[in-house]
């Protein structure tokens, strides 16, 4: 399992041990090399407005894998079928702002189609370059690191 910090955060507190890691799944959407870019809309509770992945909280009694392809669904209106292929990423330990611990299980789904069906979740979405994302400032500052497990050759930091 990796472990990373989201930027802004330089403590090196071990919260894991005071407060267990909020389980989350993230699915990096591709087709034709592009990664998609949702933007999150007004009505969910965090990071608004913000570049984004497919995420989800962990639901009890459901396997990540099973979650993944639920979010996927519910998020971006894509079954198993539309896919030419869905890959299992890392497990990331990330660290968010305020220094709370997250358990990120990371997927990379391959579309066959460019049309997307998405949720009230998200505003729209683009089609980008993972060479290009970084210039797409306003992205979850959490994104790079996910981004740089799943494709370690992409540029994608924004340092």
């Amino acid at each position: 399992m990796s472990t990373a910090t989201l930027q802004g955060t330089s403590a090196e507190v071990d919260f894991t041990a005071v407060c267990p890691p909020r389980a989350v799944v993230a699915v990096v959407v591709q087709w034709r090399g592009r990664i998609a870019l949702f933007k999150r809309s007004q009505s969910v509770g965090h990071e608004r407005g913000l570049g984004h992945c497919i995420t989800g909280y962990l639901e009890p009694a459901v396997s990540p894998l099973q979650q993944a392809l639920a979010e996927l669904k519910e998020e971006a209106g894509l079954a198993l079928g539309d896919l030419a292929s869905f890959r299992t990423g890392e497990q990331l330990q990330i660290s968010d702002y305020e220094g709370n611990p997250w358990l990120v299980h990371t997927y990379t789904a391959v579309s066959k189609r460019r049309r997307l069906t998405i949720n009230d979740e998200h505003d729209t979405y683009r089609w980008a370059a993972p060479g290009k994302i970084r210039r797409f400032s306003n992205r979850v500052p959490w994104l790079d690191i996910v981004l740089g497990s799943l494709m370690p050759g992409a540029e994608t930091n924004a340092g």
